[in-house]
């Protein structure tokens, strides 16, 4: 199997004036295609950090990651990263909101949209895609987050507690659906969550409760 991630022996101190705190010790994982890897903490654990650092936003203090058999120097056109909120522009109806992505990689054409509009319309969003974000619930909302960062076509998609903005029975609702749709789209994705119960439905856990 294809191993996309490599995480080895990976740690990171943050530094004030006042002191040293350590994010991460030693931490090392692989993650293969087609995989939905979640990595479970509590809050401060690092488990953001973890994201950041593949994602090339961040550099560790130590250690080294290899995302498609290259080494991390900077951020990646070919990681997708969807944060806690959706960060949806109000002033722009679902369809434009879901490609910007398209627009700002300079990806933007006949093909992409029309594909990014059958997105929209595989995944029950299609109807909506001239409403705007305040006309969409919470778990909606999520929805085209996603697709938004589908459309660009990742290899590889970090998922921050992309939830946790909703209510408790919104939250899995939306969290199975997602799911289903990742694996749909065979994509292959690191999720961070706080919540056990999201974790569940992966093939896969990552536990960070016990870090020293």
């Amino acid at each position: 199997m294809e191993k996309i991630v490599e995480i080895k022996n990976i740690s990171m101190n943050y530094h004030t004036l006042e002191r040293e705190t350590l994010a991460l010790k030693n931490l090392s994982f692989e993650v293969y295609k087609g995989e939905i890897v979640v990595i479970v903490g509590p809050s401060g654990c690092g488990k953001s950090t973890i994201l950041s650092i593949i994602s090339g936003l961040l550099k560790p203090s130590s250690g080294k990651i290899i995302v498609n058999g290259e080494p991390v120097s900077g951020t990646n056109k070919s990681i997708g990263y969807m944060f806690q909120k959706d960060h949806l522009f109000e002033w722009r109806n679902i369809l434009n909101n879901v490609l910007i992505g398209l627009e700002i990689q300079d990806k933007l054409n006949e093909d992409t949209k029309a594909r990014t509009e059958k997105l929209l319309e595989i995944y029950g969003l299609g109807e909506f895609k001239d409403h705007y974000p305040r006309q969409l619930s919470g778990g909606m909302r999520q929805r085209v987050a996603l697709i938004r960062t589908l459309a660009i076509q990742p290899e590889l998609l970090l998922l921050d507690e992309p939830f946790s903005a909703l209510d408790y029975q919104t939250r899995l609702a939306v969290g199975d659906d997602i799911g289903r749709i990742l694996k749909k789209e065979k994509k292959t994705a690191i999720m961070v969550t706080h919540d056990i119960a999201e974790a569940m439905s992966s093939k896969r856990q990552t536990n960070l409760w016990n870090k020293k």
